[in-house]
């Protein structure tokens, strides 16, 4: 057999072979605060022993995270914006959501909290007090879930943050919260990323609790209809085994210093 001949062969192998080496790619979109604790470099091995396919993560923002769904551009979403999420759906951009943990957000703040915001009446009047006495607050300003949630309240405590000393950085939460330590401010942030980084930062937790500041995790497939070429049966594989027995036990012995990070949630 000559050269060019096996040339030809070689080829007509790759050619053949390429779309089913694609197929064994599945594409996440999902949230930095997600991919900042830790946690899918922890699950996402599991998944990829059990089955042929490899998870790529595309770690940004919630809004970022469905845009990138609706173009077709990840086979499926994990996202933290439950009004979002919803209108993503509606839309027909996606499908068959699935609950699949909680934990809940945080308001941070310096360790000499001038405002004695724990003593707030909720998590609303502790904004107001934030606003009202023009202190530093570090926005993510990115469209992510976290983002999103830090405006509703807002809105809800009085009108959008018009006050001298808001920032919004447009930064992931990992950088966010390095930005808010360094200029010893103000910030919402999701309790997970928060105990993957807190030996490294000069914040505390200055208000916490209440049904404001839950914060629950889908995951959503894209709707192949309107994608044909999304890895579709990859997704799905995907979600029923994050939803699974096996992987809900591994979400909740997910931990950093001793503390879990996220609660299970699929029904």
């Amino acid at each position: 057999m000559n050269f060019l001949v096996k040339r030809f062969i070689l080829f007509c192998l790759l050619t053949i072979s390429f779309p089913l080496l694609a197929q064994d790619v599945v594409r996440l979109a999902t949230t930095t605060s997600t991919y900042n604790s830790g946690l899918l470099d922890y699950l996402l091995p599991h998944f990829e022993e059990q089955h042929a396919n490899e998870v790529q993560v595309l770690s940004v923002g919630t809004g970022q995270a469905l845009r990138l769904g609706q173009d077709g551009d990840v086979d499926l979403v994990l996202t933290h914006a439950p009004e979002a999420e919803a209108a993503f759906v509606e839309a027909g951009h996606g499908i068959e959501p699935k609950g699949l943990m909680y934990n809940d957000f945080i308001l941070l703040g310096p360790p000499q909290d001038q405002l004695n915001l724990y003593e707030a009446r909720g998590v609303l009047d502790a904004f107001d007090q934030i606003r009202a006495s023009n202190q530093t607050f570090i926005s993510r300003g990115d469209d992510s879930g976290t983002h999103k949630k830090e405006l509703e309240l807002w809105n809800r405590s009085g009108g959008l943050p018009e006050f001298s000393r808001y920032q919004a950085v447009g930064q992931g939460m990992g950088r966010t919260l390095i930005m808010t330590s360094e200029l010893q401010g103000y910030t919402l942030a999701d309790r997970g990323t928060w105990l993957a980084m807190q030996e490294q930062l000069e914040l505390e937790v200055v208000y916490e609790g209440g049904i404001d500041l839950a914060n629950p995790y889908q995951v959503i497939l894209v709707n192949p209809e309107r994608h044909s070429g999304i890895n579709h049966s990859g997704a799905r594989k995907l979600q029923d085994w994050l939803v699974s027995a096996e992987a809900q036990k591994l979400i909740d012995r997910f931990s950093v210093n001793g503390e879990q990070l996220f609660y299970s949630d699929a029904q």
